[in-house]
């Protein structure tokens, strides 16, 4: 197999794969991700956990991301 521009071993579609959705310019163009219907097919109620999970998520990383900035001012 022939190493990619990274040196990982690759067959031809896998660096063609690599090469285009690597890309930043080509991302860029098809733009960020979409979450609207993600949760196609549930119940209304599986979607609003979904919802609420996701919200979760997000509050514990945040709190993270506030406890790293506290430790790293007391240090």
């Amino acid at each position: 197999m022939v190493k990619d521009n990274r040196g990982v071993e690759r067959s031809r579609i896998g660096r063609w794969f690599h090469d285009t959705f690597d890309n930043w310019f080509f991302r860029s163009l098809i733009g960020p991700a979409q979450t609207q219907g993600a949760v196609q097919g549930c119940d209304e109620s599986a979607r609003e956990q979904w919802k609420r999970d996701l919200a979760t998520r997000k509050r514990y990383s945040q709190e993270q991301r506030e406890r790293r900035r506290q430790e790293r001012t007391i240090s």
